[in-house]
């Protein structure tokens, strides 16, 4: 008989177990501050999802999850932990920006944002292509080399923004801002017929591109011959390498589109938002994307609600820490960094009571295998 659990055990309710318990934590330290835990909670929920603006806020910031945890999670499955989803978003910004500096004058925003996607994606790819290489071929750990080039990309970023492609000095590191034709819509049509009024939140259609971006991952991963060859390699190398799986393609491949999923994440703030590149824009997504994808188990289905939680935390937490003084910036981050332990470094603590329960109750009487 097999003793494995259920798709909606491993995938729903251990996650939720850990996620309330982690805000069980995060209440007490709330309440050993002198606030009230349910008070917080409520201020929380409301400032994430009690208006439009705020909903649209949460959604803006979750389309960034989104690509960041797609690409953290298309690495898991070959094996590698791509931890360089910030400075291949980094990159990616670059992209983006050489793109709508150079058309935004001459094309529509409906021209300009495919070719931007493609300049997000190539430049985040070719950013995770040395570490994928070094890899595959040389054996350098994927961790070590994907935080250098973290670093490596932060340089880059500042000698080109505080130099060729500085707008003026008296402005910062920053280029010029982009024109009406890299200036990608507002979702205020799609939400305006529900009654909900976005305001001025900077939801745009990147979250819709996240969307079919995760659909697609989901049918490369396990509707594709390729995406066999990754979880094969990623389960079990031996075996792979035994079955004639090309490993060195499979892991720089692997790493290329995890570098342009992560480099596509610079659409969402670049041109949905800022309109214009310039330093700091990615926010830490791309470490982040780590606990997204850790808390939604390394599939799109759990990565989205899962990069909408973390959305949440940093909305509401905004909005909890104006509306309650106490709670500053610094305890949301406590309580975002509770939800990343349970998530990931402790996503194991419960599984043995929930299996040990779940079988007791039964539930692991075994069909009975036909004569041979």
């Amino acid at each position: 008989m097999t003793r494995d659990l259920p798709k909606w055990i491993d995938f729903g309710l251990l996650p939720l177990i850990n996620l309330v318990v982690a805000f069980l934590i995060a209440g007490l330290v709330v309440l050993l501050i002198g606030e009230n835990p349910a008070r917080a909670a409520y201020l929380l929920v409301r400032g994430a999802f009690g208006s439009g603006y705020g909903l649209g806020f949460t959604l803006y910031y979750a389309t960034t999850f989104i690509f960041t945890g797609l690409a953290v999670a298309m690495a898991f499955h070959a094996g590698l932990f791509n931890i360089g989803g910030e400075g291949q978003a980094y990159i990616g910004g670059l992209g983006v920006a050489l793109v709508c500096l150079s058309v935004d004058s001459i094309l529509p925003w409906w021209l300009t944002f495919p070719l931007a996607i493609l300049g997000a994606a190539l430049f985040g790819a070719a950013w995770a292509f040395i570490p994928a290489v070094l890899q595959a071929k040389r054996g350098s750990h994927i961790v070590i080399t994907t935080i250098m080039f973290n670093f490596i990309a932060s340089a880059v970023m500042v000698y080109l923004l505080a130099g060729p492609l500085q707008k003026s000095a008296t402005l910062g590191p920053r280029t010029r801002d982009f024109e009406a034709g890299a200036q990608i819509p507002k979702l205020d049509w799609m939400f305006s017929p529900l009654g909900i009024d976005l305001g001025s939140s900077p939801l745009n259609i990147t979250f819709l591109l996240a969307l079919v971006m995760a659909f697609l991952i989901w049918l490369l991963i396990w509707r594709t011959r390729f995406g066999y060859e990754i979880r094969t390699l990623g389960l079990n190398p031996t075996a792979a390498r035994y079955a004639g799986i090309p490993e060195v393609r499979i892991i720089v491949v692997t790493m290329m589109i995890s570098g342009a999923l992560a480099g596509m994440m610079a659409l969402n703030p670049v041109m949905g938002d800022q309109s214009r590149l310039q330093l700091e824009f990615t926010e830490g997504a791309g470490f982040v994307g780590i606990a997204v994808a850790l808390m939604g188990r390394s599939h799109p289905a759990g990565i989205i609600p899962a990069a909408i939680l973390f959305g949440a935390l940093y909305q509401g937490g905004a909005e909890l820490a104006f509306d309650m003084p106490n709670i500053t910036r610094d305890m949301i981050v406590l309580i975002q960094g509770l939800v990343i332990l349970f998530a990931g470094a402790m996503e194991h603590m419960f599984r043995p009571a929930v299996t040990r329960l779940y079988f007791s109750m039964g539930f692991d009487r075994a069909k009975p295998e036909e004569a041979s």
